[in-house]
């Protein structure tokens, strides 16, 4: 058996019907009856039947995609599959990769992750900031122009995803985001894609989230993993509960370094990193940041049944 990574999408990657492909499959139904349990409503109709209006709403995607990653993993495991190596997640996906090494019970993570979505959707007026996708530059001078727009128009603006080599994300107040994305085009990047968010994501802006966030993490019970969680904002693992804490706290308003994930990963020695839950955005990025690693995903039993004959 190969050695490998399960890593975990976020927000973004939520379709209505994501997990239809997996029928009546015993695990997938157990995760979602108890997601309906933690939350108090029933979010297998929710996942099933949308509407894809509801299922946008930010206090909505975060812990469906959650409990989407957990029933791909659970499935994973039912069928067989082995545990995997490491694993990490993308931004929100850092909650899934969490329950997955047993950190964070998936009753305790539910709640909490809706709590992190009101506190970021409260803590920017809708419309006040926004985010867009840097695409064809350097990050480093993506951080480079972001500090000339935010000095140019006073206002918030920084990177926000480092999604790979020529791909980052820049978040902040909606004047920053535009001046910015005005200097990175005279800078040379292909595009500046404005995206469709309820919310300026890992800036500044988000502080009072994070210290909302903070006050309600200090409540969860959190274990010590039973396999290393690489974190987003240090690409780290660590293991201890105080440590778990903090990365997350810092998260909320900090960048997502998902480059160095991705490298702190492979460090490990490990060939081939599976993204596991709905979608393949994150199978896409980590072809673009390590050409050599082995990136496939598993969203249905069909690519269930394709990656487990990769790993063979």
């Amino acid at each position: 058996m190969k050695p490998f990574a399960f890593v975990f999408p976020g927000q973004g990657a939520q379709s209505v019907g994501m997990l239809d492909a997996w029928g009546d499959h015993p695990a997938v139904r157990a995760v979602l009856a108890e997601a309906s349990d933690a939350l108090e409503e029933d979010v297998g109709r929710l996942v099933r039947e949308g509407p894809a209006q509801a299922l946008e709403l930010t206090t909505n995607t975060q812990p469906v995609m959650l409990a989407a990653g957990i029933a791909c993993y659970r499935a994973w495991r039912a069928e067989g599959g082995p545990q995997p190596a490491a694993v990490a997640g993308h931004s929100l996906g850092e909650y899934s990769a969490l329950v997955a090494a047993d950190a964070l019970s998936l009753s305790d993570a539910l709640p909490l992750v809706r709590f992190r979505a009101q506190a970021m959707q409260q803590a920017v007026p809708v419309g006040a900031g926004a985010m867009a996708a840097i695409i064809g530059l350097d990050s480093q001078a993506v951080v480079e122009g972001c500090a000339r727009a935010a000095g140019a128009s006073g206002a918030v603006v920084s990177a926000a995803n480092f999604n790979d080599p020529k791909q980052t994300v820049i978040s902040g107040a909606k004047a920053g985001v535009d001046k910015a994305c005005e200097i990175l085009k005279g800078m040379g990047a292909k595009r500046a894609l404005p995206l469709a968010v309820s919310a300026p994501f890992h800036c500044a802006l988000m502080k009072p989230a994070a210290d909302a966030l903070r006050e309600r993490l200090a409540t969860v019970t959190i274990q010590p993993p039973r396999v290393p969680v690489v974190n987003n904002i240090d690409a780290a693992s660590v293991s201890d509960a105080p440590a778990i804490r903090d990365a997350l706290f810092r998260q909320a308003f900090g960048p997502v370094r998902w480059v160095e994930v991705v490298q702190a990963l492979r460090a490990r020695g490990l060939t081939h990193v599976l993204e596991c839950g709905p979608g393949k955005v994150l199978t896409g990025m980590v072809k673009r940041i390590d050409g050599e690693a082995v990136s496939a995903s598993v969203f249905d039993p069909a690519s269930l049944r394709d990656a487990m004959s990769l790993l063979a």
